[in-house]
């Protein structure tokens, strides 16, 4: 990305082990993730460019010498962050915090829409996929390197369980993740706030109880008529702009939790009397340790006990990914999948 709505194909050097503890991955499915788009309205121009993308799913093509559990041919779904996944923080199950990690493109590391990229510390960064791996399951094994698991983790965070009424802002692929995580957790009624039918009837079929199109203070309205006048028990915010925080503050229940998974687009937000002090809310969420939740969703997928790679309705090659950034902009596609 050279700019705000300036996304390149660009031939770059092939990716070479740096560390020992490196490992290259061959990439077979790459897509475009709602946070592409904070940078697509807002970058400032650049000569050099910033490489794009940080969830893919690939093949192991060579490792560094100290690289221990993975091996070339391996099958790999890498979480959006790297990391050890021995320090401190990664054993508290917070590995977007590990001391030694990092985020792809970004300090000499590559992006995910690419061919192929450097993963460093392999051994904690990449999860190897039992084989042989259906190609069917490719989008919803991709699913797990971010979209599904930043759902599961507002849900997570906001500590979903059965007999909770769960709203979720948002009608995109974390939204839509976040609602069914919510039905996996158990939630008993699970509000989705979005006005895409296309979505909001995905959204039904992963768990949604009830769809609310109005926003502002129509929508908290309609939430707080759905729920007798109470709130909601649990709100995920998945959306990151200022009006998505404040319709959370309005519709969530004394004694809730507001979960924000969606990249803020500001830096300050009420949090005082009005907001969530007078109502002893709880506000939690951020980055998601998706390390910490792959292993027992992968088994999930594997089993075909959830499909989250539905969320994927538009597929392009490496050459059209400027169309998928365009396409995903203007609304015409919910989440855009990468082919090589």
């Amino acid at each position: 990305m050279f700019g705000a709505g300036d996304v390149r194909i660009e031939t770059v050097p092939e990716p070479i082990i740096a560390q020992p503890t490196d490992a290259i991955v061959r990439v077979i499915r790459a897509c475009i993730c709602g946070s592409d788009l904070h940078p697509f309205h807002s970058m400032s121009a650049s000569a050099e460019g910033s490489p794009m993308g940080h969830e893919f799913i690939g093949v192991v093509e060579e490792i560094g010498a100290e690289v221990a559990t993975l091996k070339k041919g391996d099958f790999v779904i890498a979480p959006f962050a790297w990391q050890d996944n021995t320090c401190v923080f990664c054993r508290e199950g917070m590995q977007t915090s590990c001391l030694h990690g990092g985020f792809y493109a970004a300090n000499g590391v590559g992006g995910g829409q690419a061919e192929a990229v450097r993963v460093p510390l392999a051994d904690g960064s990449l999860v190897k996929v039992p084989g042989p791996v259906d190609e069917a399951l490719y989008p919803s094994l991709l699913t797990l390197s971010d979209v599904y698991l930043t759902g599961y983790h507002a849900a997570h965070m906001g500590r979903v369980e059965p007999g909770k009424t769960v709203t979720v802002i948002g009608d995109g692929a974390v939204g839509l993740s976040a609602v069914l995580a919510a039905r996996e957790l158990g939630a008993e009624r699970i509000i989705l706030m979005g006005r895409h039918e296309s979505r909001t009837d995905l959204g039904i079929e992963f768990g949604a109880t009830d769809v609310v199109a109005e926003r502002g203070d129509e929508g908290i309205a309609k939430v707080m008529d759905l729920t007798n006048g109470e709130g909601s028990h649990i709100v995920l915010e998945a959306v990151g702009h200022m009006p998505a925080y404040e319709q959370a503050c309005g519709i969530v229940r004394p004694g809730g939790v507001i979960s924000r998974v969606g990249v803020p687009q500001y830096d300050e937000a009420p949090i005082g009397f009005g907001s969530l002090f007078g109502k002893n809310v709880t506000l939690t969420g951020g980055p998601a340790p998706v390390r910490a939740y792959i292993d027992a969703a992968l088994t999930e997928v594997l089993e075909g006990r959830i499909n989250p790679g539905k969320v994927f309705d538009r597929t392009v090659n490496i050459e059209d990914v400027p169309a998928g950034y365009q396409a995903m902009d203007a609304r015409e596609a919910l989440k855009v999948l990468v082919t090589f």
